[in-house]
């Protein structure tokens, strides 16, 4: 497994996960762009969003996915999040029915009561993604989806740049970033029983450039990607 100390280019003071997203909240959805994570899961095929009828919203930070999930017509949504911070500004939103401050890889919720269980932009802050797979199995109803959108290790390790926020003092902080290939979340997946059904790669193209024109030399190069997975009947 690669490790970002050996791609570093920022040199950012680290910090925790809930550490770093408790000083984020009151600025993260400022910054977090939709072309990241949303304009992913519009591309996908399945599953089909209407269908779903209870998912549940691992690391759900804000309520930002779950919000989108409710405009495309999921009938329950559950969250679950480390940082109280985050969790409050969920609450505000109102997108969840249920929200649970819990480490994603260890929920508490009950077994097989999901029919879709997603997670985006969280997977880089886990030092191993198989308890991410195995937890997220565990959650799943038969014939349930797992949809994972995660920030690329292509970009991560092009660009040197961790998960990162400006703090209140205008200091640059990064969050506890790992690497993890795209061969580790095929081999997590795999080895945890799900079947691959859908896996798509967006890239640095006009739309992000014009959010982040600095990217222009990153052009072309794949930015996050979106994982379907489904548990088999």
């Amino acid at each position: 497994m690669a490790s970002f100390s050996d791609y570093d280019s920022r040199g950012y003071r680290l910090v925790d996960v809930r550490t770093g997203y408790g000083g984020w909240a009151p600025t993260y959805e400022d910054t977090v762009e939709d072309a990241m994570d949303l304009a992913l899961l519009e591309e996908l095929r399945e599953p089909v969003w209407a269908d779903v009828r209870r998912a549940v919203d691992l690391g759900c930070g804000t309520g930002r996915t779950a919000a989108w999930l409710r405009k495309r017509g999921v009938g329950a949504i559950d969250g679950v999040d480390l940082t109280p911070e985050m969790l409050a500004a969920a609450r505000a939103r109102g997108a969840h029915d249920r929200l649970v401050e819990a480490d994603l890889t260890a929920t508490g919720l009950g077994d097989g009561d999901y029919d879709l269980v997603i997670a985006c932009l969280v997977d880089e802050h886990l030092p191993d993604v198989g308890p991410l797979y195995r937890e997220a199995w565990r959650l799943a109803e038969p014939g349930a989806s797992l949809v994972l959108v995660a920030f690329h290790p292509h970009f991560i390790i092009a660009s040197g740049m961790p998960t990162h926020y400006r703090n209140e003092s205008g200091e640059d902080i990064a969050i506890a970033t790992h690497v993890h290939l795209i061969s580790d979340q095929i081999s997590a997946g795999l080895e945890t029983g799900w079947t691959l059904a859908e896996l798509r790669e967006g890239v640095v193209d006009e739309r992000w450039l014009a959010l982040k024109p600095k990217w222009e030399r990153f052009r072309g190069h794949p930015v996050s990607a979106a994982y379907v997975w489904r548990k088999s009947v």
